[in-house]
């Protein structure tokens, strides 16, 4: 019974251990996602979200909308787009993104893409070539507020000089939307921490 009682203690005493940990991560994640840069970069690197066939997703357009107004007001002088393309869309998150953009009268030859990525490591990893090809030496990265953390998080270990600017239109509002994209990036920050992946 005594080592019975041992090994339940040290699995309960586990199981707070890691409740208070992804406690303090949730919290780093949130605080952290209204951090806002007010700094002049290069470029706004836009993380890609979900396509619809040829049209950005309502997130994607949040966070398009967000790049046009650092660069109409001159915060930045490129946009850069990110994310490849599903089996089942027609463009890549990165073209369908460039065509939002045109469409809102944004410069084409102000707007650099990466269209290989499939996730927000891929984008940052590279995303890093792209830039170093444009001469593109700091980016304000755009996307939803709770990726902030991650995001900035993986491009400083990637060599980016990086600030973050979420968008202030989130798609994620209600309770119902929010916390399960806090508990994934709890998860992902938590692996990432881990593994480096």
């Amino acid at each position: 019974m005594g080592l019975a009682r041992r090994s339940y203690r040290a699995i309960i005493a586990l199981i707070v251990l890691a409740l208070l940990l992804a406690g303090g991560l949730a919290v780093d994640i949130w605080r952290y996602g209204g951090v806002v840069a007010d700094t002049p970069a290069d470029a706004a690197l836009v993380l890609g979200a979900a396509v619809i066939g040829d049209e950005p997703s309502p997130v994607l357009v949040e966070r398009l909308r967000h790049a046009q107004a650092l660069y109409d007001g001159g915060q930045v002088r490129s946009i850069v787009v990110t994310g490849g393309r599903s089996p089942e869309d027609d463009l890549t998150e990165a073209e369908a993104s460039r065509n939002w953009l045109v469409t809102q009268g944004v410069p084409a030859d102000a707007i650099v893409l990466e269209n290989a990525s499939r996730t927000t490591i891929e984008n940052l990893q590279f995303a890093r070539i792209v830039l170093a090809e444009r001469g593109l030496k700091s980016v304000l990265i755009v996307s939803d507020p709770l990726h902030m953390r991650r995001a900035v998080l993986i491009a400083e270990r990637e060599g980016i000089a990086a600030a973050p600017s979420p968008t202030p239109t989130s798609r994620y509002q209600s309770w119902g939307t929010t916390l399960p994209f806090l508990a994934r990036e709890v998860w992902f920050m938590a692996q990432y921490l881990v593994t480096g992946r």
